[in-house]
């Protein structure tokens, strides 16, 4: 069954005192397109989460977020950092907070709440990243995550699977009718032939039946459209079975539309009849239809 290249899908777990949220977005495209954000200290995964995301995704623009949080008690210790706070910038802070005081009578002394308050004194230390427990965390979290755009992205796709097939069917009856309506040719070539000449003639010539059989099946045969018939039927039924199928299937019903475009191109270059003609025109502009759903098809 075709799925759609449009979805949207979320996942958060917490593990080993991390918690891991995920966000994944798909869009449109011809090919497949991963853009990634990881969280600073987590970059190192990034190649197993885009190897995991391509293995499960075959085209479309992918746009994942990631946010990795320590939520342990040992997570992101405060501690000061005395080389800053001995900077002239910390000095120069005191002196002006001194100034304050005095130039406004202000009460209390410049205390270490105040200098804090300024900032540059505290700083968050970064432990190293254990990348074996962030992946054991994030690895469930993304594989819930694309479970939920996979089931998305299928929905979508059994609505375009519903509008496909009805398009299908009326291209299939199309078909049956420029082949009802072109039927004939030979005969219908040979009487307006014999027409022709006999208009040309005044009737002063006589025509023999076979040649004029035979100069009749000539023009029939560069006006038949028997194969090209035969070629569209079994490029509408190839559509059905991609359309049905388990693998990815939008670069498959793309060729195949472009095929199918060709032969009714043709049918119209060659057929004089003028309702056999109509047929095709409308026939056209549905396959126009066709080509703007399949745009989102994986």
């Amino acid at each position: 069954m075709i799925k759609s290249m449009t979805g949207f899908a979320s996942a958060a777990a917490t593990v080993g005192g991390l918690t891991v949220s995920i966000e994944i977005r798909t869009y449109n495209s011809r090919n497949l397109d991963l853009a990634l954000r990881m969280p600073a200290g987590f970059t190192d995964l990034e190649e197993r989460v885009r190897s995991v995301i391509a293995a499960r995704l075959a085209r479309g623009r992918i746009e994942t977020r990631i946010h990795i949080e320590d939520v342990s008690d040992s997570a992101s210790p405060v501690e000061v950092d005395m080389a800053r706070a001995r900077a002239a910038r910390a000095r120069a802070v005191l002196v002006a907070l001194e100034r304050l005081k005095t130039e406004f009578g202000l009460e209390g002394a410049a205390s270490l709440e105040l200098l804090v308050g300024v900032g540059g004194v505290l700083k968050t230390v970064q432990p190293k990243a254990d990348l074996d427990a962030a992946w054991s965390a994030l690895e469930g979290c993304l594989s819930q995550a694309l479970d939920g755009l996979d089931a998305m992205r299928a929905t979508e796709g059994r609505n375009l699977a519903v509008d496909l097939g009805a398009r299908i069917d009326a291209l299939e009856a199309a078909l049956g009718d420029i082949s009802r309506k072109s039927a004939g040719v030979a005969a219908l070539y040979q009487e307006r032939l014999k027409e022709r000449i006999m208009n040309l003639t005044q009737g002063l010539v006589d025509i023999d039946p076979a040649r004029m059989a035979q100069e009749a099946a000539f023009l029939a045969d560069r006006a038949d459209i028997s194969e090209e018939i035969v070629r569209a039927g079994s490029h509408l039924s190839q559509f059905r079975s991609i359309m049905d199928g388990a693998e990815p299937g939008g670069r498959k019903l793309n060729f195949l539309l472009q095929e199918l475009n060709r032969e009714f191109n043709t049918m119209g270059s060659k057929i004089s009849n003028a309702a056999a003609g109509h047929v095709v025109v409308e026939v056209k502009a549905e396959l126009e239809k066709i080509r703007e759903q399949i745009q989102n098809v994986e």
